[in-house]
This record gives C-alpha cells, structure tokens and sequence, in this order.
C-alpha cells in the first residue's frame, strides 16, 4: 500500500529539522503544532479562528467521536472534514490514553470501559480502531496503544510495549482506506533501552509514520528528553516523528532539538478558558488586579486579532465578569503564540546553525510577567 502521508526534510540544523508534510487535504510545514479538537472542534473556536491562529492542522480524538455521535454518523456526513467544515489535514488519536485513564479492563484482545457519556459498556480493539478512524477518514490514523502511568516498574513499561507492539501488527494487517497514513506509537516508558527497542521495532513494521506515546504525563523533563532521545535515534529519516501530547514553549523546543516534527496539546486552550495568558517572555493569569486599568495588549510582541484589538484592562474585565468570550479571545492569542514559535523554530532551522541560538534565546527571555497571578496552575491531563 503507497503512503498516503510523505515527509520531505527541508533542512538540518544539528538534529532539529525542517520539513514537509504532504497530505491528502494539503502540506504542513515542520516542526508544527496541531490543536485539540477532541470531540471534532477546538473548544471555544471555529474553523475561522483556527486559521488565523497559523493552525496548519488539527487533531481530533477517536475514543471520543466513536461514542457520540458515531463514527457512522461521520462517515454519512461526508467525514470528519466535511462534518467539522476543517478543509486541512486532519489527524485521528485511537484513544489509548483517554481509554488509560477510565482504568478499563485491558487484555490482549484490547480495552472493555464504561462509556463517560452514558455509563454504557464499550470495548476497543486494535482492529476497531482502524476501522472507526477509517470511517472518520482522517489524513493520519494512530494505532492503538497501551498507556500506563509514570513512574513505572521496568518489567510493567516492558510488558506495555510488547502488547503495543503485538496490536500494532494486528492494526496493519486490516487497514483498507489507501488515502490514510497509519502511525505506530513508540513506548518504553521513560527507560532508554526500552524506548530504542520499540523505536527500533516499531520502524520494521509498515507503518507510515511514528508517534512517541507515554511520555509528558509529569515526568520529569531530563527523563523525558533521554527517552525522546532514544527513539529518534532509531527512527527513519524519512519519516514524521510525532511527540503526543507535548505542547509546552520550553518542551517543545527541547524536542525539535532532538529530532521531533510534530506536537498537539490541550496546553495552549486549556490555560486560555482558565483565564492565563501565554507570551514568549512568560505566562501570566489576566484575573490579576495589576491588569484592571492597564492599557496595553496581552503581549506587546503578538501581532495576533486580540492584541491588535484588545487591552488587559477589558479582557480582564471579561475573566472577572465570567464573560465566555474571554475563553475565544485568550484561546485565539495562546495558540497564536505558540504557533509563531513554531513557524519562528522553522525559520531558525532553515538558516542553517540557528536554531540553538534560538532555543536559547526563548528560555532566557522566559520569566513570569511583572504583576498578576502568574502562578495560575492547571492540570492537562
């Protein structure tokens, strides 16, 4: 079967790399960001919003759109495209972390749970989530995968990514859709030589591309950058790598300089409707009182809508009134500010021996911004 998903290295700058991602619904420029639309939209946006972000792509989750409303129902409304009115590429999660977190029975067939919707029973097998995501005919399916939580024994993260591993094969065996790309999932917790062998493993099956699972879930960030590390080692040049779930400034670059070409997060959205703004030199909660009567833009570098438009004063007004339009505005400036970091690491990549300078550059200027509550916290997973 002929890739439908072809990635073409651009330019090199040590490991850190730039390039292009060719889809059926059109090219994503890397190392690229793609926002959560989890249920087929990214909460408090439309499509609209989602373009003038920069967003080349977006992600939407099969655990998710299998239960409501249905995949067939998708699939009658001309697909997950045509349903949500995204005329780009589209990439399709199997699940396996928000089944991980219902704590389902897991065997080897796959995952027995309850239904967050209507407490009904649901299983999940490899084999079914090829075919729901078929049925959604998203650009990039990932194939399911076993998630445990970290800190982890050795013998536990082995056992997850042998089983990874086995359903990933079953998950090739029945893919039929010529026009989506099937990805495979590296696991290994956070061991080294367990992340190499599934990296190694992994890239001999027929796949089209990988994700790195299981990582970004609290561990610490040198774990998670010696595990990112390991992988990439023994993945294909000529394929995407793609770290699930990251969507930090500082981790994110940490993984560029690593070799990774493409990252999606609640990150970005899920701080804006908790009312913190991001900005390259720190994020900040806009509830603060130093904001109430301050004149200036949420960042005085973001060229985005909002900062063009907006001042503290009355966003933070929105965010005391508990106005919903503050969750659209905050979340339209936060994906925009991390999808010019993104499209700005491009461009350092592309210079050839600037992308360092760079990353340097970003974790210098990054502090908490003068006044407010900067210490908003937020849980992502």
């Amino acid at each position: 079967m002929a890739a439908p998903v072809f990635y073409q290295a651009l330019a090199v700058d040590g490991e850190a790399r730039r390039g292009r991602i060719t889809t059926p619904h059109g090219t994503v420029e890397t190392p690229a960001f793609m926002p959560v639309g989890t249920r087929a939209a990214v909460k408090t946006l439309d499509v609209r919003d989602l373009a003038e972000t920069g967003a080349q792509m977006v992600l939407s989750n099969t655990y998710h759109l299998m239960l409501r409303p249905g995949a067939e129902l998708v699939e009658r409304m001309g697909g997950l495209h045509r349903f949500m009115a995204w005329e780009g590429p589209i990439l399709t999660d199997s699940g396996g972390y928000q089944i991980f977190s219902l704590d389902p029975e897991v065997d080897e067939q796959g995952a027995r749970f309850r239904s967050v919707y209507d407490g009904s029973a649901a299983t999940l097998t490899p084999e079914d989530a090829v075919r729901v995501q078929e049925q959604l005919g998203s650009d990039i399916a990932m194939a399911l995968d076993v998630c445990i939580a970290l800190p982890a024994p050795r013998e536990e993260a082995e056992e997850a990514m042998e089983r990874t591993l086995r359903w990933l094969e079953r998950a090739a065996a029945v893919r039929a859709r010529p026009d989506q790309a099937l990805f495979g999932i590296v696991q290994g917790g956070v061991d080294p030589d367990l992340r190499a062998e599934s990296a190694r493993r992994t890239a001999q099956l027929p796949v089209d591309g990988f994700g790195i699972g299981g990582l970004s879930v609290g561990e610490p960030a040198a774990e998670r950058n010696r595990a990112v590390e390991a992988a990439t080692a023994h993945l294909p040049a000529g394929a995407v790598r793609y770290f699930m779930g990251l969507g930090d400034l500082e981790g994110m670059l940490d993984s560029i300089a690593r070799g990774v070409d493409l990252f999606d997060c609640v990150w970005p959205t899920r701080l804006a409707r908790h009312g913190k703004v991001i900005t390259r030199r720190g994020d900040y909660g806009i509830r603060g009182a130093a904001y109430a009567a301050d004149e200036r833009p949420l960042d005085e570098e973001c060229s985005c809508a909002v900062c063009r438009t907006h001042s503290r004063a009355y966003l933070r007004h929105l965010a005391v009134a508990k106005e919903m339009g503050m969750q659209r505005l905050l979340s339209v400036h936060n994906l925009t500010v991390t999808q010019k970091l993104l499209a700005d690491a491009r461009e350092a990549i592309q210079r050839g021996g600037g992308f360092q300078r760079f990353r340097q550059e970003v974790a210098g200027s990054r502090a908490p911004a003068p006044g407010g509550d900067s210490q908003v916290k937020i849980r992502v997973g």
